[in-house]
């Protein structure tokens, strides 16, 4: 793969000269296309050998462009910040929004290669980074991001001329730094390692372009010339993008039976013992966070459930059991402006706690498989990907040592009839009734078809779902302490 980076390519100056202006201009208007539009962001993969031009090329594309609308970001180091969290959150945090693009220096990909180059870790769990990569960067493009992918090049001879050539120019010495050195000793495994990745990553929705990095004209223009290809070839396409999942509807139960008509609704506690049992079940949560063990880990508790169906009152009895500094409430409503130029799950990432905290999602990312997709905010392609993409995402949480608990709270149509009416005739209830409420009780049965849905494909055994029989709050309460304090207890018995 790399064999065509080492063949000399070279630009006379002269060449190079009378190209760049209009280059420059075109792709300076190309980028002012792309912040007008605001239709998909752009993000930029620089990997490769030290010393073959990657910071020079950066450098010289924030000068032809408009470095106001360009984020570039380096993540060689992981900060303490980043090491109490899943790996993929320091990408998440720095994607660019739409209309912008984002260079990533230390990516990904640098991670993994390097990983196998020192051996940290063998083949098979490089082949499971490349699989992860993957995902994210196909999840990235069917939010409708462009994502190009350089490597840049030189040979073994080359880079330890480069590298002898900076070391003897006093001002330029500086330049040279530990890793250039090490990687000069393990250039082999790095480039041996490295084609694996590029075969294996190189797909149709963000290729990967090597560029050889010997001569400094070449190398910019055809970074550059890639890039305005790219551009305009993006920002000409107004058409919707093609569906790439199948969009066929799904059919609802044959016998009318659901998941949740087959839960049974008449489960109670009586008031006389449900203040002992509430005490029991919050007391131990409070000692549970409190344990030593809990630094090892994060706890995140997603609410759903039908409207009215307690969820509040749930989430205040969890929260009364702890100090306030040790937990995060995050309420999901309709995405803002700028959760609307980010991918979908890019919201929820942002919030994702540290090792030690604890943050409950009141609503969360099930919303693009239950409100966008029954009230149609969403194409079918959408929702259905999105399946796969949440498994995803939960799956990396849990890798990171979060706790993952995820509560449906049920009622039934004649008790939330009832809640509705109550809150209406209630003066500091009326806040939480409006017609949208109202409306959605039209829709109980296709919201039940979505939740069985939901359930069938996103309950797995690293994340279950709990079904909360909720006519009954006082049960439901209990219910939801009981299951968080039992997650915590097994996650530390694993430890």
């Amino acid at each position: 793969m790399f064999e065509s980076a080492e063949l000399g390519h070279s630009i006379d100056k002269d060449d190079y000269d009378k190209e760049m202006p209009a280059l420059r201009e075109a792709l300076l208007e190309a980028q002012f296309e792309l912040q007008q539009q605001k239709r998909f962001p752009v993000i930029i993969l620089i990997n490769g050998i030290e010393g073959a031009g990657k910071g020079e090329t950066v450098k010289l594309l924030n000068e032809w462009m408009d470095p106001r609308l360009i984020q570039v970001s380096t993540f060689d180091v992981q900060t303490d910040e980043e090491l109490a969290r899943p790996p993929a959150w320091r990408f998440w945090r720095a994607l660019p929004p739409k209309g912008r693009i984002g260079i990533f220096f230390g990516n990904w990909y640098s991670q993994m290669i390097q990983g196998r180059v020192h051996g940290h870790f063998k083949d098979a769990v490089l082949d499971q980074a490349i699989d992860g990569a993957l995902a994210l960067e196909e999840m990235l493009c069917d939010e409708g991001a462009l994502v190009f992918k350089f490597w840049f090049h030189l040979s073994k001879k080359q880079m330890k001329a480069r590298l002898k050539e900076l070391q003897d120019d006093p001002q330029r010495a500086w330049r040279i730094s530990p890793l250039d050195w090490q990687q000069s000793k393990t250039y082999d495994k790095f480039v041996r390692h490295g084609e694996r990745v590029l075969r294996r990553t190189s797909r149709d929705f963000a290729p990967w372009y090597v560029v050889e990095g010997s001569d400094e004209y070449y190398r910019s223009l055809t970074v550059g010339r890639i890039l305005l290809d790219g551009l305009q070839a993006a920002l000409k396409n107004q058409a919707p993008r093609p569906p790439r999942a199948h969009v066929a509807p799904l059919v609802a139960s044959l016998d009318s039976r659901t998941l949740l008509s087959c839960l049974d609704l008449t489960q109670r506690v009586e008031k006389d013992e449900y203040k002992a049992l509430l005490d029991a079940e919050q007391a131990r949560l409070a000692m549970l966070v409190r344990d030593k063990r809990m630094r090892r880990h994060a706890l995140v508790a997603v609410f759903e459930g039908n409207d009215a169906a307690g969820k509040g009152g749930a989430i205040r009895r969890v929260a009364a059991a702890l100090d306030p500094r040790q937990y995060r409430i995050v309420p999901i409503a309709a995405p803002t402006e700028e959760e609307r130029a980010q991918p979908y799950l890019w919201r929820f990432w942002r919030h994702i706690p540290a090792r030690g905290k604890f943050t409950v999602f009141d609503r969360s990312w099930y919303g693009r498989v239950l409100v966008e997709r029954v009230e149609g905010f969403c194409e079918p392609a959408d929702w259905l990907r999105a399946y796969g993409e949440i498994n995803d995402f939960e799956e990396q949480l849990t890798d990171a040592g979060v706790v993952l608990v995820k509560f449906w709270l049920a009622i039934d149509q004649d008790e939330q009839f009832r809640r509705f009416t109550e809150r209406e005739e209630t003066p500091f209830k009326r806040f939480k009734i409006t017609e949208e409420d109202w409306r959605n009780r039209d829709k109980w049965d296709v919201y039940c078809d979505a939740v069985s849905d939901m359930v069938d494909r996103t309950s797995t055994s690293i994340a279950p779902w709990t079904l909360v029989e909720a006519n009954d709050k006082r049960f439901a309460r209990l219910k939801v302490l009981r299951t968080i304090n039992e997650a915590l207890e097994q996650a530390f018995a694993a430890d």
